[in-house]
């Protein structure tokens, strides 16, 4: 019997942001925080829906990950989502190298790779010359690192992070998903005053 191929950057399946997004958001049963990159991937999160335990980056490229361990350190009890595109990442790379390092088991970090700057012009990227988000993640120390093959797979690959969140012997989780270049379905509101205070009173960081 031949086994398929393992799912590496060039044969996983090419999928829609917003539908993943979705697909994402839907899993969410226990206050999970989710931090979302500058453009296109928080604007699709944005239209997913708005929980108070979203935050939606504006301006900042690149800090979508290192947000999100933060708030992981800080509260150890609530699982954190770092929603992240490759150009954002690929800006800000040595921040796998320190969640590596740090190993927070609350810490799930989703790459869309379209392999385009897309708000900017549609410059490509790295990974468009064949650079492997998933082989650089698990170089810098993220065991728990996978391409998702299809959106069944990402629905399995978002649980089991879930699930492992307060296991003993586990860490953070990595998973890369190839999307097409369709842009968000809408724009996220631009108050960043609001943003914060929403997304500290939904994380308990601040009442009122």
């Amino acid at each position: 019997m031949t086994r398929p191929d393992p799912v590496r950057h060039d044969n996983a399946k090419v999928m829609n942001r917003f539908e993943l997004t979705k697909r994402l958001v839907g899993r969410l049963k226990h206050g999970e925080a989710v931090i979302g990159g500058i453009g296109n991937t928080n604007f699709d999160l944005w239209a997913s829906g708005q929980r108070e335990q979203n935050f939606y980056m504006l301006g900042s490229m690149g800090l979508a990950i290192p947000i999100a361990l933060g708030v992981a350190i800080a509260q150890p009890r609530r699982h954190v989502v770092a929603l992240e595109g490759d150009g954002s990442l690929l800006m800000q790379l040595g921040c796998l190298t320190t969640v590596g390092m740090l190993g927070t088991r609350n810490l799930t970090i989703v790459v869309m790779d379209n392999h385009i700057y897309q708000i900017t012009g549609a410059q490509p990227t790295a990974t468009a010359a064949g650079t492997d988000i998933v082989a650089i993640a698990q170089a810098a120390g993220i065991a728990r690192s996978a391409w998702a093959a299809d959106e069944a797979d990402f629905e399995r690959l978002v649980d089991q992070a879930l699930a492992q969140s307060g296991s003993e012997g586990g860490g953070p989780t990595l998973i890369a998903v190839r999307i097409d270049d369709k842009p968000a379905v809408a724009t996220t509101e631009r108050d960043p005053v609001k943003i914060r205070q929403t997304f500290m009173r939904g994380i308990a960081a601040q009442s009122g």
